[in-house]
């Protein structure tokens, strides 16, 4: 596929694919329309402290994991364009509640239900991955995440001159906040009567039944049930970390804890209720696909979207003390990572489409996120400002790169389970951001580099392993 098809609307499948990043484009800008407007609510709510903040940050994120494995499920049970369509609509009552809350109680709990619009992702991938051949796939799954993934970087440009410019400063953030909420409203409206979830004449493929993934021997249902764990417990480090703020107490922490582990051994049984019946009976060849594949793209996406979602929060604190600059600088310097999106992820989508091997452009990508990460680890007060940034645009291309490939990879493994699949590497993303943010408070930024440098290692050690050349994922 190449770029200047993007502008060929006449086309029903071109239609599709703007359709779908823009419906991406409105979750990100929602899900992340806290940030630029935090200084701003501490500066107009009395009681409302920066340890509030940190803390509503941190529930940003929780629900994020286990939604994307839901809502991954119900992607390939309903199908996108009701999914999507729900989604957006559903998702913007908890933003209305915290655009006009009052109290914390209620921005806690709505910002904690928010964090479900981050499973958004997993649903365009599948949508996409419909309408494209194996051939275009890479580069159209590669857009779609990268011009939606801007979401993000729009909200931090557009939400504090509306609630600046528009509103009273009492006010403002509210009313900027809920902007967003509408905009989910009249585009989950748009996305259910404009999309469809197949071309004319194709068949939507379903899984048997969507409580579990689908494996195709015993020892990829026992591999299934071990890359779970990190999942949850993920999700007991988000936990630990608002117990360790204050905002919990220690019972409300256990009580947490136990209710993760009983949602573990659930989520375990679950896996044995769909498999062992389906195994005993038999997979037939048609059916069987490479467990391994799948943890293998969860290595690679826990090592470039995990490792993307920590350096944006840790960026531009960096270049400040590093170079001593002003926040208005540093912030400038560190958006240099995010515009790199625009142009790397789609591109790395289109070379796993061009080249022979897509395991080989993985594998390139993967070595380039270790080379820049070492190289920014290395980054100190005597370097010139245009090398450290040149090293920053460096690691951010081949990131992004390699999330482009990532998914380029992931709707050709299976394509009925396409959502499921998503929705578990799509979550090693998050829980990679987890643990990585979690190690950060721990050491220095330059030490922190070369943490985020080991874990795509890591991840380039276990793809030469077992990552394998994907079929047409029928």
């Amino acid at each position: 596929m190449r770029p200047n098809e993007l502008f060929a609307l006449h086309n029903r499948h071109i239609q599709i694919l703007h359709l779908t990043w823009i419906a991406f484009f409105v979750s990100f800008y929602a899900w992340f329309n806290m940030a630029p407007l935090a200084n701003t609510m501490v500066e107009t709510v009395e009681w409302l402290t920066l340890d509030h903040i940190s803390t509503l940050l941190i529930l940003n994120v929780a629900l994020t994991i286990p939604a994307r494995m839901v809502i991954g499920m119900l992607l390939d049970k309903f199908g996108p364009r009701i999914v999507f369509s729900l989604l957006l609509v559903t998702m913007s009552a908890p933003i209305f509640l915290f655009a006009f809350g009052t109290t914390w109680a209620q921005l806690a709990v709505s910002r904690l239900l928010i964090s479900g619009i981050g499973a958004s992702f997993v649903v365009g991938i599948r949508l996409v991955a419909e309408w494209y051949p194996p051939e275009k796939v890479g580069f159209a799954e590669g857009f779609y995440a990268g011009f939606g993934n801007f979401g993000s970087a729009f909200a931090a440009m557009t939400l504090p001159f509306i609630a600046t410019t528009l509103f009273p400063p009492e006010i403002g953030w509210r009313y900027a906040v809920a902007f967003s909420g509408v905009l989910c409203v009249a585009y989950g409206a748009i996305f259910f009567f404009t999309a469809s979830d197949t071309p004319p004449g194709k068949v939507y493929e379903k899984p048997k039944k969507i409580a579990a993934l689908e494996v195709s021997s015993w020892r990829d249902m026992i591999l299934l049930i071990i890359w779970t764990v990190p999942l949850f417990a993920a999700l007991g480090i988000v936990a630990w970390k608002i117990y360790m703020l204050g905002f919990i107490n220690r019972s409300a922490a256990y009580l947490i804890a136990v209710l993760i582990i009983l949602n573990f051994f659930y989520q375990a049984f679950q896996t044995l209720r769909v498999n062992i019946p389906r195994l005993k009976a038999g997979v037939t060849e048609a059916d069987k696909y490479r467990f391994q594949n799948v943890a293998a793209l969860n290595t690679t996406y826990f090592a470039n979207f995990g490792a993307e979602l920590a350096i944006v929060s840790m960026l531009p604190l960096f270049f400040l003390t590093t170079f001593h600059l002003s926040a208005t600088q540093a912030g400038l310097i560190a958006s240099s990572f995010a515009f790199v999106n625009l142009l790397a992820r789609p591109l790395g989508g289109w070379f796993s489409d061009r080249m022979k091997s897509r395991k080989a452009v993985m594998l390139i990508y993967i070595a380039g996120i270790v080379i820049g990460l070492i190289l920014m680890g290395l980054i100190t007060s005597a370097w010139p400002i245009p090398l450290a940034i040149a090293a920053t645009i460096f690691t951010s291309f081949f990131i992004q790169g390699a999330e482009g490939a990532t998914f380029a990879i992931i709707p050709l493994i299976k394509k009925r389970l396409t959502g499921q699949i998503s929705g578990m590497a799509g979550a090693y993303g998050n829980v990679g951001a987890v643990i990585y943010l979690t190690l950060y408070t721990f050491v220095t930024p330059n030490q922190f580099f070369f943490i985020l440098a080991s874990g795509a290692l890591l991840s380039f050690v276990y793809c030469v392993i077992f990552l394998r050349e994907p079929e047409s994922g029928h």
